[in-house]
């Protein structure tokens, strides 16, 4: 992979956890299929020094967004459980910056920048532009780079790097319109 980066980029890498995955208590359909392309953007951030951040869910075993509690989703992500874990396809590196979101029981956040540091930490280390790819594109990927764009960052969403939920079909595509209208880039790297 040609290198997309430049000084002031960071990488946001949303929830490949293995829930999310096939096979998952919310296996998204060919959420695993990402994990490839995700590997060389990480390979790339690496080799030039860009910073690495990873947003996962570490829900309580009682959140609000469980159907036994009247939300739209069965139980997932549970925190230090196996399905709240990182893929261990991805690639992470050991100094990847791990944003935990969706941690208290009576409060969703799709957002990485929701109940997080993720806004102070990029501006300590001087981000002006987020490549973002992962997992849902149409709930967790959309919304964080809705925040990300109302900080102030340059969004640019790795498309071929993400995969929607798609709960109403087109659901995704509608994300990534939603992204573009507002101010975001979609940069198509399929090979």
């Amino acid at each position: 992979m040609t290198s997309q980066f430049s000084p002031g980029d960071a990488l946001l890498i949303v929830d490949i956890q293995n829930d999310f995955c096939p096979g998952g208590a919310l296996g998204i359909p060919e959420g695993d299929r990402v994990i490839p392309i995700l590997n060389e953007w990480i390979d790339a951030a690496q080799r030039d020094g860009i910073p690495i951040i990873a947003s996962r869910d570490w829900h309580p075993p009682n959140h609000i967004s469980f159907k036994d509690r009247g939300g739209p989703w069965p139980v997932h992500c549970v925190r230090d459980t196996h399905g709240a874990a990182f893929h261990k396809s991805l690639q992470l590196p050991n100094d990847a910056h791990v944003v935990s979101k969706a941690h208290h029981s009576d409060q969703e956040s799709y957002s990485a920048f929701g109940d997080t540091d993720l806004a102070e930490y990029l501006h300590s280390i001087g981000v002006k532009r987020l490549w973002i790819g992962g997992l849902a594109q149409d709930y967790c990927v959309l919304q964080s780079c809705l925040d990300a764009i109302r900080h102030g960052y340059d969004v640019h969403v790795i498309v071929d790097a993400t995969r929607a939920v798609d709960v109403n079909p087109g659901d995704g595509e509608r994300a990534l319109e939603q992204i573009r209208l507002s101010g975001g880039v979609l940069k198509e790297t399929f090979r």
